[in-house]
């Protein structure tokens, strides 16, 4: 297939952690863009999002009690 070339401004950390995480993956930016692209067509990443947002909902008392657990120790140490 041909590829087009697009041109985008975006701010620099933004530019920076593209071509870091494209680098991550083994993937040209252009690639890494492309595949971020159908992921969010597909809906592949509101799938995740979305699962993510269950898999909290479920257990929010596992991580609610954590955080009680370390704040309670925290304070405790303090006194």
């Amino acid at each position: 297939m041909a590829k087009t070339q697009l041109g985008a401004r975006v701010d620099q950390d933004v530019a920076d952690l593209a071509k870091q995480r494209a680098a991550d993956l083994g993937l040209s930016v252009g690639d890494y863009l492309a595949r971020l692209v159908q992921d969010d067509a597909s809906g592949l990443r509101a799938r995740g999002v979305d699962a993510a947002a269950r898999f909290l909902a479920e257990h929010q008392v596992v991580f609610d009690e954590a955080e009680d657990a370390q704040q309670t120790s925290a304070g405790g140490r303090a006194a």
